[in-house]
């Protein structure tokens, strides 16, 4: 217990300030990505050849955009947007210089995420709105986010978990967080106590995330009322 008692003294602020820095890098990139995911998955979903909004040429643009921002390591995504990050938030380091990369990684995974939901969705409910004269954007958010809410929501603790896993990455190049903790301590100090500590807070924080979004998802799945 002494020796427990003396670590928490010498790096319990330290590790409490990596943790709060980790959870803000990875919700404020999952709300960003969200925010421009949505919408890019719903573009995908409308302008399919069996769309609303059949369109090839924005499908083909749109579906290129995803897959190249999927097909990109992290790793490298990560040091090729340095120029970019710096240009948006003046720095590439600390929870800042993390954040923009760890958007432009999310939202096209968010964007795959968001069209798998929709073509989840009934088409039957999509053709009966269609014969009730609705606009697409009533189709949108009245059939097919309302119907997808709860596929949508189990999609928010994935994409958390593996920015979570990105944000740890980020540690490599000065993002701050508990990688960068892991790294300066575990791997360049050979303080094994330190890495094993950032892992146990990394397996609390990942249980806790994907069991409220468990929870979630099913208060608002219909089929469970």
């Amino acid at each position: 217990m002494e020796a427990l008692s003396a670590f928490f003294n010498q790096y319990g602020a330290l590790l409490a300030e990596g943790t709060w820095d980790t959870l803000v890098m990875t919700f404020v990139s999952t709300f960003f990505a969200y925010v421009l995911g949505i919408p890019l998955g719903v573009l995908v979903v409308l302008t399919a050849p069996d769309g609303l909004k059949p369109n090839k040429v924005v499908y083909a643009v749109t579906s290129w955009l995803v897959n190249i921002g999927r097909s990109i390591p992290f790793i490298i995504l990560l040091v090729a947007l340095i120029p970019f990050t710096r240009l948006v938030v003046g720095t590439s380091l600390g929870v800042p210089g993390a954040v923009v990369p760890l958007v432009v990684a999310a939202a096209p995974f968010v964007a795959r995420l968001v069209q798998q939901s929709l073509l989840e969705v009934d088409s039957s409910l999509v053709e009966a709105a269609q014969a009730l004269g609705c606009s697409t954007k009533q189709i949108v958010t009245k059939v097919y986010l309302s119907e997808a809410l709860p596929s949508l929501v189990r999609g928010v603790p994935i994409t958390l978990l593996t920015l979570l896993g990105y944000s740890a990455m980020a540690g490599t190049v000065g993002g701050g967080g508990l990688g960068d903790i892991a790294i300066r301590y575990g791997y360049q100090r050979y303080q094994y106590d330190v890495m094993i500590a950032t892992i146990i807070i990394l397996v609390i924080v990942v249980q806790l995330i994907q069991s409220l979004g468990d929870f979630c998802a099913n208060k608002l799945d219909k089929r469970n009322k």
